[in-house]
């Protein structure tokens, strides 16, 4: 059961005193260490690295025309781009991380093999059959629509070609993605969506980016209900059904687990990792209702 924000949010803000932070960029860039493009391409081989169990680097992305979707700043898609890829598209739907890719991109000497295009990989603007290789990196638990997002990277993805997509499930120890502030393990499992906004806002308010990192991650509803919008809540479950429902097979599935407890394999599993392999010819792609998303 939710704890109303009077005593709930009270709680969490004193019960988050106990608990150190989880190292995160956008407290990086905040205090100048380095910035969100810089740490993603300094962190570039982490987002392959459950991959290299099953494929090799130059199998991803050796002379191919590879398609990084929520890209955020770019900096993973260089790390793409700098170890082989012929050129990298990197797609996010913030507009204001092209500037930040651009600028690491003339840094590393990588912008004749790197473009960045904003909007929305549910609607993508590229023809059919484009791109060698597909990544999803820490991004299939933030799309508004998974199953429209699937879609699309298999229309444009080459028959072939393989689509990589890893994330954290949401019930892991930090899969609400408020780790900038929040320190408190699973603490989107104790506390309700009101009083994780209010805290969150009231923790981060005051920073110079305060704002920024509060329209980033929250919006309003119609009837002014504030709501975080950046994440989905896809689990485990989810995505094994939303696969099934599209009609697509895995080539390649796994989970790293903190713990092998099989019944509480949600709350215990890091990523989800799996690659789909896009035959040649026609590839059968179910229509995957709202109710099913």
């Amino acid at each position: 059961m939710a704890i109303a924000f009077d005593a709930g949010g009270e709680m969490l803000l004193s019960i988050n005193k106990l608990f150190k932070k989880p190292a995160h960029p956008f407290n990086m860039q905040q205090n100048g260490e380095k910035t969100y493009a810089e740490w993603q391409f300094e962190n570039g081989e982490r987002t392959i690295a459950f991959y290299l169990k099953r494929y090799t680097r130059d199998e991803m992305f050796k002379d191919k025309n590879v398609l990084d979707v929520g890209c955020g700043a770019g900096g993973k898609s260089l790390y793409y781009a700098s170890i082989g890829a012929k050129r990298v598209t990197g797609m996010d739907i913030m507009e204001s991380y092209a500037k930040d890719s651009a600028e690491l991109a003339d840094k590393l000497s990588l912008s004749g093999k790197f473009e960045f295009a904003p909007g929305d990989a549910a609607k993508m603007p590229f023809g059919d059959g484009c791109f060698d290789s597909i990544i999803i990196n820490d991004a299939m638990e933030h799309v508004g629509d998974p199953a429209a997002v699937l879609r699309e990277c298999m229309r444009v993805l080459a028959g072939g070609g393989r689509l990589y997509v890893n994330f954290p499930p949401y019930n892991h120890p930090y899969g609400a993605h408020l780790s900038d502030a929040i320190g408190i393990p699973w603490v989107h499992l104790f506390f309700g969506q009101k009083s994780l906004i209010r805290a969150y806002k009231k923790l981060v308010g005051e920073l110079p980016d305060g704002e920024k990192r509060i329209s980033f991650r929250i919006s309003k509803r119609e009837n002014g209900e504030e709501y975080f919008s950046y994440i989905n809540k896809m689990t485990i479950k989810k995505f094994k059904k939303l696969i099934a429902d599209l009609n697509l097979e895995m080539e390649y599935y796994r989970e790293e687990k903190f713990a092998k407890i099989p019944v509480l394999k949600e709350f215990f599993t890091r990523m989800v990792v799996c690659a789909i392999k896009k035959q040649c010819g026609n590839v059968n792609i179910k229509e995957v209702s709202a109710k099913n998303e």
